[in-house]
């Protein structure tokens, strides 16, 4: 489907791509400095691949791609919704409210790393050309396809810094959330981690990884390049455990775990928790450039604080080691803020077509704006350590759900 060409800039050819396979991997790799696996050609080729996106998912490609002489200028990755899971940016209340006066939400467009809560690039640009603009040019593409097709709206989730910049700017609206991220200031090992917390704090965290090593259990680390295909298979059943415990199956088959590790390799990281040589529990994590990305946990017995340490202390540990930046854990957990995670906000920002309505979410938008403030400032005073309890983390502008890690 080709969209028109952009006026101002009469050597951009708009298009819209309707399999990730089409794309030039190269290409599209090019438009990311690679520190974001999310948005790499693989992990979005792997889900392809795999039927986790796609016919009868309630997925389909639409990504929207600006082309010039030299090849693939910009891209957005964009998805044609027909529901609203595995975005983790609610907006089941605005479908209903559609639904009431007998318009429909759905379709709706949604520019997004699938099933993933982390912040990233959303509208890449090819290194060397004017971002700014061109990021504009990509939000009134997306703008103009919902309204050539009677698209309800456009959803950008977790978008980093410069494309929020461009959303505000574009005069999108703007809706902010409350995770929980950990960051590394230095430190030389995970003892001097902890010697930033109050004393009763440590004396807690001490003693949760003591008990996990008391039950004998060890941990580990196994890339995506490195994984035995046995210990796969028994981190990816303990993983949909998980997910069927809470009533569905895992948004990611055994299929995409297959093809990532072989296609991502380093970019994948298990966790792998043994007890007399039988893995008991693990965490399946992704590796950025400078961020650890936790996703997913499973367990086969309970043991106690084995998630906590499982998930957020060996995650924490292995930031150190390798000089990682940032941990993002997942989405809610208030649980993580005596472990070290500190509130911090991410965004989102929504096109919608219909003035009536966009007036109606743009009010409700602000007063949510202000719950989520109070919110974040509030736990910000129960961080755990002596001397950090000021303002909130906006990392780039600067608990999970319960399947996740």
């Amino acid at each position: 489907m080709d969209v028109s060409a952009q006026p101002e800039f009469p050597t951009l050819r708009a298009e819209v791509v309707q399999r990730v396979a089409q794309l030039p991997a190269a290409e599209w790799n090019a438009l990311d400095d690679g520190g974001h696996p999310f948005v790499r050609h693989e992990f979005l080729a792997a889900l392809e691949n795999t039927g986790c996106i796609g016919p009868g998912t309630g997925w389909e490609p639409c990504i929207v791609a600006l082309r010039d002489a030299a090849g693939l200028a910009a891209a957005a990755p964009a998805w044609i919704k027909s529901h609203s899971y595995g975005e983790f940016v609610f907006d089941f209340s605005w479908a209903q409210a559609y639904a009431r006066v007998g318009r429909p939400y759905y379709p709706k467009l949604v520019v997004a790393a699938p099933f993933t809560p982390a912040t990233g690039p959303r509208l890449l640009v090819r290194p060397g050309l004017d971002r700014d603009v061109i990021a504009r040019v990509l939000l009134r593409t997306l703008a103009d396809l919902a309204t050539d097709n009677d698209i309800s709206s456009v959803h950008v989730l977790f978008p980093d810094a410069p494309g929020r910049a461009a959303l505000e700017a574009g005069g999108w609206l703007l809706r902010r959330d409350c995770q929980f991220h950990w960051t590394n200031h230095g430190y030389g090992d995970f003892d001097a981690f902890l010697g930033t917390f109050t004393a009763d704090k440590r004396k807690k965290a001490k003693r949760e990884r003591r008990r996990v090593a008391e039950a004998g259990i060890a941990f580990e680390t196994r890339l995506g390049s490195e994984i035995a295909p046995r210990d796969l298979a028994r981190a990816w059943d303990l993983h949909r455990d998980t997910f069927l415990r809470h009533g569905h199956e895992p948004y990611l088959t055994r299929d995409f775990f297959d093809e990532a590790c072989r296609t991502l390799g380093d970019a994948l990281m298990f966790k792998l928790a043994r007890q007399g040589g039988k893995i008991v529990a693990t965490a399946i994590f992704f590796v950025g450039r400078d961020t650890l990305y936790g996703r997913y946990w499973g367990a086969g017995a309970d043991f106690h604080s084995l998630h906590f340490e499982t998930c957020y202390h060996q995650g924490i540990e292995f930031c150190i080691e390798r000089g990682l930046r940032r941990f993002e854990p997942g989405t809610q957990g208030e649980h993580k803020i005596s472990r070290g995670f500190e509130p911090t906000l991410t965004w989102s920002g929504h096109h919608i077509a219909d003035a009536r309505f966009r007036a109606a979410i743009g009010d409700y938008l602000r007063r949510e704006a202000a719950s989520v403030d109070d919110y974040a400032a509030l736990v910000q005073a129960h961080v755990p350590y002596r001397d950090r309890r000021g303002a909130v983390t906006d990392p780039d502008r600067g608990g999970p759900a319960d399947p996740e890690s």
